[in-house]
């Protein structure tokens, strides 16, 4: 469950960003510019998640990597998807 909130999280972050790419820049590319720069926060994001679940919970760095994956997937395949949309 705890999975599914922070990936729905992460999409809500993706929103923003395009949002406020779009209503700062005023076009398209200024929202793909924006979904760029989601990407390595995101993946900065999904890895503090993953510290936190290593250093806090117990799990291993082996358990934790396919979280970490998926978290970090889905956020950004929507993105990608955008940046290829909107390019």
């Amino acid at each position: 469950m705890r999975t599914i909130v922070i990936i729905v999280g992460g999409l809500v972050t993706l929103g923003i960003f395009a949002i406020a790419g779009w209503r700062f820049g005023g076009d398209a590319e200024s929202m793909v510019t924006a979904v760029k720069v989601f990407i390595p926060v995101w993946a900065v994001t999904a890895g503090i998640n993953m510290w936190i679940g290593v250093s806090r919970a117990g799990y291993s760095v082996i358990e934790e990597l396919p979280i970490f994956g998926i978290i970090f997937l889905v956020p950004a395949a929507v993105a990608i998807f955008i940046w290829w949309k909107f390019s």
